[in-house]
């Protein structure tokens, strides 16, 4: 489970940014995958090439995974779980690029140049169900795809086949399907930032205790509907940053109100889920952000020449434990 937002700073650059939430440790790091990358593929001998070089977070799982980036040409990217609705291809067509739905995000950061780049090429490509090594399962996955020109889509796969959709809320968490939460966002036609009025009730006068009365109704439990739209209403009314820096710190107070803390969310297994980190990718700069669970401190990995021509991808090390300054 995971939310992701697009945000756009007060000097028009465009951000990317997305909670990962899961119960399995993911256990991942920032990651530069080089140009001219070819990888190996679960769905075919052959495996694909990359053309563009990327930065997100991933793994090295007998090969790189990665599940969210931004690549050199200010695309961004990231995979949302898609429980009960994702359904892919029963086997490879000839002609076409064959992904595993875990490889989906090193192909479109290794070969997109912009939302309408992947909306040409898309259909060149067939997603097969084919299971993930680490969890041993068909991943149920969907996608959002920004572009530093603010354009966005969501992809999603289901029985009908492939829907690229534009995503004008900028938003995207789980099931149900992208359009369903469009159309509930519908129901919150109330929310506003500033206080409502006082109202009458006969001779009885009510109003508000203070303010904040507008967003009475946003919901506040961790659902994927309910993140859809409390992070739509939060990233609506956020103040556009003017600085790169800013714009960081302000994605990280609109995913702190989508952030889940370990154990709110539990299953009846004794699993839960928890946001594991958050990604941020500047799209125009090129650069990627990482913030886990344990430090926040947020990690910067540009996508400089050096690491764009390397020979083989770059992996960077975080923290894992949160350190404090001790204060008398």
């Amino acid at each position: 489970m995971c939310t992701s937002v697009m945000y756009q700073n007060a000097k028009g650059n465009w951000f990317l940014a997305r909670t990962m939430d899961f119960s399995f440790e993911l256990d991942g790091r920032p990651v530069v995958i080089p140009r001219n990358f070819h990888f190996q593929s679960d769905a075919n001998e052959v495996g694909f090439d990359t053309k563009l070089g990327f930065g997100g977070a991933g793994r090295n799982l007998n090969g790189y995974i990665l599940v969210d980036g931004v690549n050199e040409a200010g695309v961004g990217a990231a995979t949302l779980y898609f429980d009960g609705l994702a359904k892919f291809a029963d086997q490879p067509e000839p002609g076409k690029t064959n992904l595993a739905p875990h490889e989906v995000i090193n192909w479109i950061l290794g070969n997109i140049t912009s939302v309408a780049d992947l909306k040409e090429k898309i259909n060149d490509v067939n997603i097969v169900a084919i299971a993930n090594d680490l969890f041993k399962i068909i991943v149920p996955l969907h996608w959002i795809v920004g572009d530093k020109s603010g354009a966005c889509v969501v992809l999603e796969q289901d029985k009908e086949g492939m829907h690229v959709m534009d995503d004008p809320a900028k938003v995207m968490t789980n099931s149900p399907d992208f359009q369903w939460h469009l159309k509930n966002l519908n129901n919150y036609v109330q929310l506003k930032p500033t206080s409502h009025s006082a109202k009458a009730y006969g001779e009885f006068k009510s109003d508000a205790y203070g303010l904040g009365s507008g967003a009475l109704g946003l919901p506040g439990d961790y659902t994927s509907v309910s993140r859809f739209v409390r992070a739509a209403f939060i990233r609506e009314n956020t103040n556009k940053a003017d600085t790169t820096g800013g714009s960081i710190n302000a994605l990280s107070h609109i995913l702190n109100s989508v952030e889940i803390p370990k154990g709110v969310k539990a299953d009846n297994e004794g699993g839960c889920d928890y946001s594991q980190y958050r990604g941020y990718m500047s799209l125009d700069e090129g650069a990627y952000y990482m913030q886990p669970y344990d430090d926040q401190t947020i990690t910067r990995v540009a996508l400089t020449p050096e690491v764009l021509n390397a020979s083989e991808p770059t992996e960077y090390p975080l923290q894992k434990q949160q350190q404090f300054n001790s204060v008398n």
